[in-house]
């Protein structure tokens, strides 16, 4: 049995090349970058080369990226690293509902430290418009994070006209823009933003390394203390292999970002047309002229998600649901629920996200399972009076 993958938004492959890049890293160049003697030097060769390549690739300059264990570390260093460092000034903080559960989870952890929190709504697309965020604005807000592209069902947010905004205000702007660096064009300036956040296995690199981008002379408070890595803003000695690799998968993301996104583009509108050339109901979830070309979440009607994806799994696909498992129980989707598409597409929607090595073919065999699967599950819960055992 052929074996498809389709969770790119989940994690990505690691590219040949970003391995070749690291190997060397692994074996025999080990020395700590901090080390100021010949084996130090060479890492620290490579380190800065790393930071120097990325920096380029996100508009930046080299003194102003951060580098983590990942994106939950860099939002999480965002969102407390500012808090705490601005809270003279006001402990007001606005996020939206449909972030990444770093992001989400950490503005609780915020809430528990006596900031306020403001959790803005979003349209039925799952987009924040600028006048609802206008509406919510105090002279104590401190923060606004708001995600670049939604890692369930792809929207696009308005970064660049929020950023113009919050900068006439003087107020910190952070996005988690996990998703949408190596797929989207992010530009740092063009996008009006003081933080950022990525992560290395969303763009074919590995797993355990990220980054934030910190804009000069933001007042930033650490959340690690130990050595003065990372120009003080980050303990802890940096994983230079890990580093390379991010470097080189962003390298490797933007050198064909026309033919990368045409090709992911043309992946998700084939799905859509085989789907509606097939007996299957369906509808997609998200916004469709502003989104991610990776990520299609569609609601099979009438069909539970875990169902399809259990289906869908035993014949060789991988894809994810809209509703995150935990502990053996199923959560609805809280980017769905925001969204208010209503509870039957929340419990039917299963999201799709493709990468650079998905083929028509992959498409075609995935529309090919899905109607089979969608038109037994379809009668099984006709037999079964409507209740899917």
């Amino acid at each position: 049995m052929t074996r498809i993958y389709v969770d790119h938004a989940a994690t990505t492959p690691m590219h040949d090349d970003v391995l070749d890049a690291m190997l060397p890293y692994l074996k025999n160049d080990f020395g700590n970058p901090s080390s100021i003697h010949q084996f130090g030097r060479e890492t620290r060769a490579a380190l800065d080369e790393a930071r120097r390549s990325l920096a380029n690739h996100l508009g930046a300059k080299p003194s102003e990226l951060v580098f983590t264990s990942g994106g939950t570390e860099a939002d999480n260093m965002a969102l407390f690293g500012i808090a705490n460092a601005h809270k003279s000034k006001g402990r007001h903080v606005i996020t939206t509902q449909v972030e990444h559960h770093a992001v989400l989870y950490a503005c609780e952890q915020l809430e528990e430290m006596g900031f306020e929190v403001t959790y803005l709504p979003v349209n039925h697309e799952g987009r924040v418009t600028r006048d609802i965020l206008e509406k919510h604005l105090r002279d104590d807000t401190i923060l606004v994070s708001m995600m670049y592209g939604n890692n369930e069902v792809g929207t696009l947010q308005p970064l660049a006209e929020i950023g113009d905004m919050l900068q006439e205000r003087d107020i910190v702007f952070h996005t988690d823009a996990v998703q949408a660096f190596g797929i989207e064009e992010v530009n740092v300036k063009t996008l009006g933003v003081d933080l950022l956040s990525i992560s290395g296995h969303k763009i074919n690199g590995p797993k355990g390394i990220g980054c934030l981008y910190v804009k000069a002379n933001t007042k930033l408070q650490p959340i690690f203390y130990g050595g003065s890595q990372e120009r003080n803003r980050r303990a802890g000695t940096e994983n230079i292999a890990a580093i390379v690799g991010l470097a080189k998968a962003a390298e490797v993301s933007y050198e064909a970002l026309a033919e990368k996104r045409k090709h992911l583009f043309q992946l998700r509108e084939r799905l859509i047309q085989g789907l509606q050339e097939a007996d299957v109901s369906f509808i997609v979830n998200g916004d469709s002229e502003h989104t991610l070309p990776h990520i299609l979440n569609v609601s099979f009607i009438g069909v539970k998600a875990d169902a399809m994806l259990m289906n869908l799994d035993i014949a060789g696909i991988a894809a994810s649901s809209g509703s995150a498992c935990s502990a053996g129980s199923l959560r609805p989707s809280h980017v769905l629920e925001a969204m208010n598409v209503g509870e039957s597409r929340v419990e039917s929607a299963i999201r799709f996200s493709f990468g650079f090595n998905n083929t028509e073919a992959d498409v075609d065999e995935i529309v090919k399972q899905v109607q089979a699967i969608y038109q037994r599950l379809l009668h099984t819960n006709s037999d079964n009076g409507g209740d899917q055992g």
